[in-house]
């Protein structure tokens, strides 16, 4: 997709043309590398067991979030926050490369494989949690909140088409004669070569200087977070984001279900991303134009309910008998619910965030959910002693305690 094609819309300047371009090299490196899909495959095919498995999207969630409260520290005084997320982005680009040199040359040593590649995702994704909280200061500066709802809509609308196209060349690679282990290390260089795009291009934006605040130091932060938790909207979200993270237990192993216990061919990965990226484009435009007439808070609910249902949905399938085109609706439905979640969440957030205290707020909600993005360890377990129904379930109760509690969000951010 070429800068031209966001030129009509109205009035973007270059900040934000460049901000939509960094999502658009985002999710197709996502697709290449979507860590409940390929990635779990990927580990899959090297026979881990399913709390491995389970550790690879805590991993890449928990590692994002978990170090925020202390970046939050670090920036706050920082007058321009860009330095702090090219540093990071270069430390991801060398680490997606790795991923792909240790897929290509020791699949032969699966747990040498395994312990490397899982060491680099953890690398990489603490390097995601530093360059994260920058991104989304920087955001907050150069994109009004009126506009921020078309920003992201136009963002995940273009880059869910990009990655459809993904979702294709991995179908075609899993389905080509490129033999285990080289099939998936081109996927995985793809993906890095993405990724490392759309890095490049958000570190060219003309960052305007935050008035000086005075560096309060990490203890200074973390003593800070009983009085972010008396803001009774920031602990409403909090308790709906700690649900839904703990819902996300299912995520890794509706992939590794169908191919361990419905015995789908592994070309079927690549029709599973297709599925993940091409719900996204339709699902924003509507979900854009829920959050401009109904705010973010309606559109938590209904993402949440989305959510809840693909577990169900999998179950469903499964137990019937209904065949791996039918099996797709699950990754339908948790696609409308993540692009519910990526616009309703990150709206929210920054609008009921006191603009002196958002570093804080971002850091404080991310670490503290961080931590509960753990769970598909313990649903790993799970499945392992009882199979992966039980996990199901439990993702469908949590999802629907969220629902209920997203009742007590506040209606006009």
């Amino acid at each position: 997709m070429s800068r031209g094609a966001i030129k009509g819309q109205d009035s973007w300047d270059r900040n934000e043309r460049l901000g939509i371009l960094n999502g658009w090299g985002v999710f197709i490196g996502d697709g290449f590398l979507n860590v409940t899909v390929v990635v779990s495959g990927f580990a899959s095919r090297l026979g881990a067991p399913n709390w491995v498995i389970g550790l690879l999207p805590a991993i890449a969630g928990g590692g994002w979030m978990l170090p925020q409260l202390l970046v939050a520290a670090r920036v706050r005084s920082l007058p321009h926050k860009l330095p702090v997320y090219r540093s990071a982005a270069t430390v991801r680009t060398l680490t997606y490369l790795a991923m792909a040199l240790i897929a290509a040359f020791l699949a032969d040593q699966p747990a040498l494989c395994l312990t490397l590649f899982v060491l680099a995702m953890l690398i990489n994704s603490l390097a995601s949690g530093v360059a994260g909280l920058p991104f989304l200061e920087v955001v907050s500066k150069i994109v009004s909140s009126e506009r921020r709802p078309r920003f992201f809509g136009t963002r995940n609308l273009y880059g869910g088409l990009l990655a459809f196209g993904a979702g294709l060349l991995v179908r075609w690679i899993l389905g080509s004669d490129l033999q285990f282990p080289l099939n998936y290390a081109l996927i995985f260089g793809l993906g890095a070569a993405a990724y490392t795009y759309g890095y490049w291009i958000f570190g060219r934006v003309d960052e305007p200087p935050d008035p000086p605040q005075e560096a309060q130091g990490y203890r200074a932060e973390f003593r800070a977070i009983p009085e972010t938790l008396r803001d009774p909207h920031f602990r409403a979200f909090l308790s709906v984001r700690l649900l839904l993270a703990g819902a996300s237990m299912s995520d890794p192993f509706f992939a590794v279900y169908a191919l361990r216990v419905l015995e789908f061919p592994p070309a079927i990965l690549g029709a599973f991303v297709m599925a993940l990226t091409g719900a996204a484009p339709l699902s924003n435009i509507v979900w854009q134009r829920v959050a401009e007439r109904k705010g973010s808070r309606r559109i938590i609910r209904y993402a949440s309910v989305f959510y809840g249902l693909a577990p169900l949905y999998a179950a469903v399938v499964g137990v019937l008998g209904l065949g791996k085109w039918a099996y797709l609706g699950v990754f339908l439905l948790t696609s409308v619910a993540a692009q519910g979640f990526n616009l309703g969440h990150t709206n929210h957030l920054l609008n009921i965030a006191p603009p002196n205290a958002r570093s804080r707020y971002i850091g404080t909600l991310n670490t503290l959910v961080g931590a509960a993005l753990f769970t598909p360890v313990l649903g790993g377990l799970i499945a392992d002693r009882f199979g992966y129904l039980p996990v199901f379930a439990i993702s469908l109760l949590l999802c629907a305690g969220a629902w209920w509690q997203c009742g007590k969000l506040r209606r006009d951010a």
